[in-house]
């Protein structure tokens, strides 16, 4: 903290107070001491003073106590180069300013009690617009609306904007996002309010835009409305400033905007509001308070930016705001999750194994994205035809002073129920393997790829908004593009999914559940424990961990295993308790080990389905990506559309690629060692890993023995390959007892 900023709000208190003080004398010099002051038609007196120091001012005698408790709040002047790095001396100096503005105010009611408009919109024709403190029936209709949330807060504008366009601009995103404006202060004899009105904006209470003064010292009318606000609906008594401020602090999230040069005395009106934990931020280079302390985050920002004034405000002062309404042609809910999207509706669609679909959510600095921003790259609906399939990337940044990169994959997987949600599109899978159809229907009322854009951005904000401040989305949908999205999006996933990699599932007591599918498999329950992610691929169980952290009524809830009833097999008696509830009754248990005996319930988005060989004694998998045939006799399609409805099916089972090569995979079935086919792809991409695991099994050459589709897609057709190499499978007990 510089000296310059402890200089001026010091200096700027002194002048208040002494100025204040001569008004007074003045006033007792013209009227009697026993003449009625205050802001008329409360019972709140002044609020800031009675609400703070419990002191009811009724006369102009009553006036002396406070303002004499103002004087003996002002610290030393700043004196020599050096100064204490302390906010204590401006936070008093603040308050002895805020203090004598109210005072201030209150005598300029008498001097002159036809200078504000008793009224909540100002009369354009007789020019009288400022309308001052606001009577208690104005504020018991407003009030409650901090309370209950219809308004997060409050922006305090003090001085004007370089030109009325500007004005408009800033004041018109404040009321997007359902907040007041309180406006005071004149720059150079402008003022905002005046400025809105030139560019035919309406002011008054009724849209949130309040004039109450053209001065500096008219802003402490905002300060007693959150102050009565406080005593009204928050129980806080008179006199109790401590509480009175920590609740302003906490509950009413409001801020301070300096547009034009700050003067002594709006430096000490801006260390006045820290004490409220309201920050200010300037749109002028004066010095700056930026560690944190009193307020949540910075307490004074300077050379911000009109453009950027709206979101850096809510950003420093820790206000969520949400989109209240989600605009795209398409109806939009719940109702729509499970829809599906058949061969005779749609029109066109990515993924599926056609082409690549590719969706990716990450972390991003504050100063990196813009909130809102939803780009398409590439073509859109309006460039494609009927039975067009096309390539596509969904990149999803989020920026937040809580996110955390651990919270990545819960946001990113997301994206699967949120895009079902509009009526006419339906989206399976997720990752790399997500798969998105469209609907003539919904082609036919406007739906752009920007939609689902819109959609992320909207319900990101509504459901993680304690966790996250911007969110910017672009599409991709130019093949090359789409690749390289994709690129980057597997390292990341291989980062992610290796954060468990040392874990068992003895180290931990509590599983996690995941339910996201059940909107397709209502039936289907999926546990993930750090040796059996979850089937889709995206959730591990540190991700479930944070999403519960960030959700603690969502779909992935803790699971305490309880009694263990069979370690081979991987059965645990809290487990079942839990199943059985979740799926109301249709599963009463399973398996977390096997997939010949009682296995783990399987839904659509399972990256691949593992199922049983008996003529070779072993087991096959099959990822979504493959779509030729199996040694089973069916392909992913026809498995998925058999059993993934939320089935359990001995014999089959689905999970995901990082899960072939876990510790505990199919161990009550022998494990690792049984796989005797995978499509060539699906070996090749997770190669090391099945040589390190078969290693650790004893068999490092194992990859070499499973076979693919250039030996065979039939039983008959491996067997002999399996025999020739050797394989580990046919040496074991029988899979089928």
């Amino acid at each position: 903290m510089s000296r310059l900023v402890a200089f001026a709000a010091i200096q700027g208190g002194y002048n208040i107070v002494s100025k204040v003080e001569g008004q007074y004398k003045r006033a007792l010099e013209t009227y009697n001491a026993d003449t009625k002051v205050g802001f008329p038609n409360t019972a709140y007196f002044l609020p800031v003073i009675y609400s703070l120091l419990g002191l009811k001012v009724e006369t102009l005698e009553d006036i002396k106590k406070p303002l004499d408790f103002a004087r003996g709040l002002l610290p030393p002047h700043v004196k020599g180069s050096n100064h204490l790095p302390y906010l204590g001396p401006l936070l008093d100096a603040g308050m002895a300013a805020l203090v004598a503005f109210e005072i201030e105010e209150a005598l300029r009611y008498l001097n002159d009690p036809d200078f504000y408009l008793h009224s909540e919109e100002p009369d354009l024709e007789s020019g009288k617009i400022w309308l001052g403190a606001a009577d208690d029936t104005v504020f018991r209709k407003r009030g409650v609306e901090f309370v209950d949330g219809s308004a997060p807060g409050f922006a305090a504008i003090v001085g004007s904007a370089p030109d009325p366009e500007t004005a408009k601009l800033i004041v018109e995103e404040y009321q997007r996002r359902s907040l007041y404006i309180f406006c005071a202060a004149n720059q150079n004899g402008t003022t905002v309010i005046e400025q809105l009105i030139e560019a035919d904006v309406q002011v008054g209470w009724n849209t949130r835009i309040v004039p109450f003064g053209p001065d500096i010292s008219s802003a402490i009318f905002a300060l007693g409305f959150a102050n009565r606000a406080a005593m009204a609906f928050g129980g806080i008594q008179p006199g109790d400033h401590k509480k009175m401020l920590l609740y302003n602090k906490d509950r009413i999230f409001a801020f301070v905007n300096a547009l034009g040069d700050v003067n002594a005395e709006w430096a000490a009106a801006a260390a006045g509001c820290v004490n409220w934990g309201f920050p200010t931020l300037a749109d002028t280079d004066i010095p700056e308070i930026l560690p944190t302390g009193i307020c949540t985050y910075e307490h004074v920002v300077a050379n911000v930016a009109h453009e950027q004034m709206v979101q850096r405000s809510v950003e420093v002062r820790g206000l969520k705001t949400t989109v209240s309404e989600i605009e795209i042609p398409c109806a939009f809910g719940p109702a729509y999750e499970g829809e599906r999207v058949r061969g005779a509706d749609l029109y066109c669609q990515s993924g599926g194994g056609k082409t690549q679909c590719t969706e990716f959510l990450r972390m991003a600095e504050m100063n990196e994205i813009e909130d809102g921003k939803v780009e398409v790259i590439g073509p859109d609906m309006a460039d494609m035809k009927e039975g067009d399939t096309f390539y596509l990337g969904i990149f999803a940044q989020v920026a937040g002073r809580e996110f955390q990169a651990d919270f990545e994959p819960i946001l990113e997987r997301q994206t699967h129920h949120l895009i079902n949600y509009i009526q006419g599109v339906m989206h399976i899978g997720q990752r790399d393997i997500a798969w998105v159809r469209v609907s003539k229907a919904a082609v036919e009322k406007g739906f752009t790829l920007k939609d689902l854009g819109v959609v992320l951005h909207a319900k990101f904000h509504q459901d993680f908004g304690k966790i996250l401040d911007k969110v910017q989305v672009t599409l991709y949908t130019n093949k090359k593009d789409v690749d390289k999205l994709t690129k980057t999006a597997r390292a990341a996933y291989k980062h992610r999914d290796e954060r468990v990699e040392k874990m068992t599932d003895e180290d931990v007591e509590i599983y996690y559940s995941c339910t996201l599918c059940q909107s397709f498999a209502p039936n289907h329950v999926c546990t993930v424990s750090p040796e059996r992610t979850g089937l889709c691929g995206a959730y591990n169980w540190m991700d479930c961990k944070a999403s519960f952290e960030i959700n603690p009524t969502g779909p992935n809830q803790p699971i305490e295993k309880g009694e263990c009833l069979d370690a081979k097999m991987g059965m645990w008696k809290g487990v079942n308790d839990f199943i059985h509830k979740a799926s109301r009754g249709a599963i009463s248990q399973y398996n977390f080990y096997s997939m010949v005996t009682e296995p783990m319930t399987t839904c659509g988005c399972c990256e691949c389905i593992a199922a049983m060989l008996p003529s070779c004694n072993g087991v096959m998998t099959v990822n979504r990506e493959y779509a030729g045939e199996t040694p089973c006799g069916m392909k992913f399609t026809t498995l998925a559309g058999v059993m993934g409805g939320g089935a359990s099916s001995p014999g089959f089972v689905g999970h995901s690629k990082f899960n072939i090569t876990q510790g505990k995979f199919i161990m009550g079935d022998g494990g690792l060692l049984r796989m005797v086919w995978m499509p060539k792809q699906l070996k090749e991409e997770i190669k090391e890993r099945i040589d390190k695991r078969g290693a650790a099994m004893g068999v490092p050459n194992l990859y070499d023995m499973i076979a693919d589709e250039t030996v065979g897609t039939t039983e008959d057709e491996i067997l002999p390959f399996l025999q020739e190499k050797g394989h580990p499978a046919l040496s074991m007990e029988s899979l089928i007892g």
